[in-house]
């Protein structure tokens, strides 16, 4: 589990490709000297897991799994990723909570210096923007944001100056795609109280429906 609050930037420093998978070798341009094997670190937004660490770098293998719904397969030797380490307990949440299981890929529409910041609209997925809502929570290459406006085919975040400075979003071009994660709650809260037919239908199974519930005396 992460909080979408970026630590720092890595560099790619090797890329090996088998198959379908790929192992990414990446140098932390902050201090991760506590960094240990099978440590969970999110990489633009997708948790990997430490496979080898070497002077200073860490290796990681990316499935072909994980290529096909993420950006990973297109990296590049010496191109920049944001880097954050899993959760601690003790650690305060400053983002929200973010899985590093990225939803889809989205496309960067616009970009938009306003005074000190920018502003930055993402295309997507209906699927996607089925769980964006105004104020609601977002991850963006595993950055923790704001949405500040969406519809069914985008939404728009504002990028200060902070979030700027120590993240690699605003480098990204018109164009460029981003892993894109929605708020976990959203999608646990749809899980559990299914609306229309399919929610009959679970009630059904549970052997309890609205006759039932009305034949010992509860009203809908």
């Amino acid at each position: 589990m992460f909080t979408g609050l970026i630590e720092g930037i890595g560099k790619i420093g090797g890329i090996r490709r088998t198959h379908n998978e790929m192992r990414i070798t990446i140098t932390p341009l902050f201090d991760m000297a506590d960094c240990q094997l099978g440590d969970s670190v999110a990489v633009n937004g997708v948790c990997l897991t430490v496979m080898e660490i070497r002077n200073g770098s860490f290796s990681m293998d990316v499935s072909g799994e994980t290529i096909s719904r993420t950006t990973l397969g297109s990296l590049k030797l010496g191109e920049s990723v944001n880097v954050e380490r899993a959760l601690r307990l003790i650690d305060r949440l400053g983002g929200h909570l973010v899985s590093g299981h990225v939803d889809g890929i989205g496309k960067i529409l616009k970009k938009e210096q306003v005074y000190q910041s920018w502003l930055i609209r993402i295309g997507i997925e209906e699927a996607i923007s089925h769980y964006t809502i105004n104020k609601g929570s977002i991850a963006v290459d595993g950055i923790s944001l704001t949405i500040n406006a969406c519809e069914k085919d985008f939404f728009e975040v504002n990028i200060i100056p902070q979030t700027g400075m120590v993240t690699t979003l605003l480098t990204k071009k018109i164009g460029d795609p981003v892993n894109i994660e929605t708020d976990l709650i959203g999608k646990y809260v749809e899980k559990l109280f299914p609306k229309g037919e399919g929610r009959q239908k679970e009630r059904k199974v549970s052997g309890i429906d609205f006759e039932t519930l009305a034949k010992h005396g509860f009203d809908r």
